[in-house]
């Protein structure tokens, strides 16, 4: 019985140090791994987004409370004045989540255009949806246009076999246009 206890006790306490060891690599390496994440994934996106800034957008963003999230928003300038901003929703695809990095005109109610940071669909079929072909479908479209497939009303046609990966950049843009009023009144401020 004692060796049992003694067992459990070493157990605990290796358990213990192993536990606060990672939390502690966490901790020091959080900042960095949201820096390579910017960098690598989402910063490609931003980029394509908000052409034709003249500023850092990944220097120059801010962060923005929405219903309890927190959205990280990428201001693009030309001549020093806010033009647009990028930020990313989420929508379930057909493999997981699909990140889309929409951008929004300022200045009148457009969708800049839209970049896919993340998803899991299949390759060649759902993944289609970051080619340009559909992305620019969404650029220059009025904010209160309906963002869905064409069979379901709305004005994006869906790529042939991916309805379900479609849909859901279309849910993750009309999610992102839904919040971009509590976003503009904090960015404009």
């Amino acid at each position: 019985m004692k060796e049992i206890i003694k067992m459990l006790v070493v157990l605990t306490g290796i358990s213990g140090v192993c536990g606060l060891l990672l939390a502690g690599v966490r901790d020091f390496t959080k900042d960095r791994i949201q820096e390579q994440e910017l960098t690598y994934v989402k910063g490609p996106a931003v980029m394509a987004v908000l052409e034709g800034c003249d500023n850092d957008p990944i220097k120059d963003r801010v962060e923005v409370e929405v219903d309890g999230e927190t959205v990280i928003v990428f201001i693009g300038k030309k001549e020093g004045a806010p033009w647009a901003v990028a930020y990313e929703t989420r929508s379930a695809g057909f493999g997981g989540d699909i990140g889309v990095m929409m951008g929004v005109n300022l200045n009148d109610p457009t969708l800049a255009g839209i970049g896919i940071t993340t998803h899991k669909e299949t390759p060649g079929v759902g993944s289609r949806v970051t080619e340009p072909d559909f992305r620019k479908i969404f650029k220059g479209k009025p904010l209160d246009s309906p963002f869905k497939i064409i069979d379901d009303g709305g004005v994006v046609d869906a790529i042939s076999g991916a309805t379900v990966s479609s849909r859901a950049v279309c849910a993750a843009v009309t999610k992102g246009v839904g919040c971009f009023d509590k976003i503009k009144a904090n960015v404009t401020q």
